[in-house]
């Protein structure tokens, strides 16, 4: 169980943080440290955004801590909930689904006043995508495999 949990975290983790560093940089941003400062800011105040490289590590911190609040969630849905028995797709999309709902609905407006949903489509399935596909349906497929190698 530890270790499915700890392949789930370090790859679902990876996935997304690949997939918001690259995003960061195709939306023109020069400094990739800075969306890690951002992220490091949320729970550490404006003054990350000044930590320089302390900063970004310490946003990447802040971004594995929440992707393990994630996976064990995610676990939890497939073994004992409901989500568990319907199929590896629906489960995973309505997990991904439900995640981003928390993330941009209830974490992000809170801390940012952020819109939600946010008003420019095109970045709402932006952001949208890797909950489902690099978060909520791995944590499914592998979780579910895993339950039914362990049963």
């Amino acid at each position: 169980m530890r270790d499915l949990f700890v392949r789930l975290w370090l790859l679902c983790g990876t996935l997304d943080a690949v997939y918001a560093t690259v995003l960061d940089q195709l939306r023109g941003r020069a400094d990739a440290g800075a969306l890690w400062r951002f992220v490091a800011s949320g729970p550490f105040g404006e003054a990350a955004n000044g930590w320089g490289v302390a900063g970004a590590l310490a946003g990447l911190g802040v971004h594995f801590a929440i992707m393990a609040l994630i996976v064990a969630a995610g676990i939890w849905a497939v073994r004992k909930s409901p989500l568990g028995e319907v199929a590896v797709w629906k489960g995973g999309t309505f997990f991904g689904l439900m995640v981003y709902c928390v993330m941009y609905g209830v974490v992000l407006p809170m801390r940012f006043a952020v819109p939600f949903p946010d008003p420019d489509k095109i970045k709402l399935l932006l952001d949208l995508f890797p909950h489902i596909f690099l978060v909520g349906l791995p944590i499914f497929h592998l979780a579910r495999a895993r339950s039914h190698l362990v049963a």
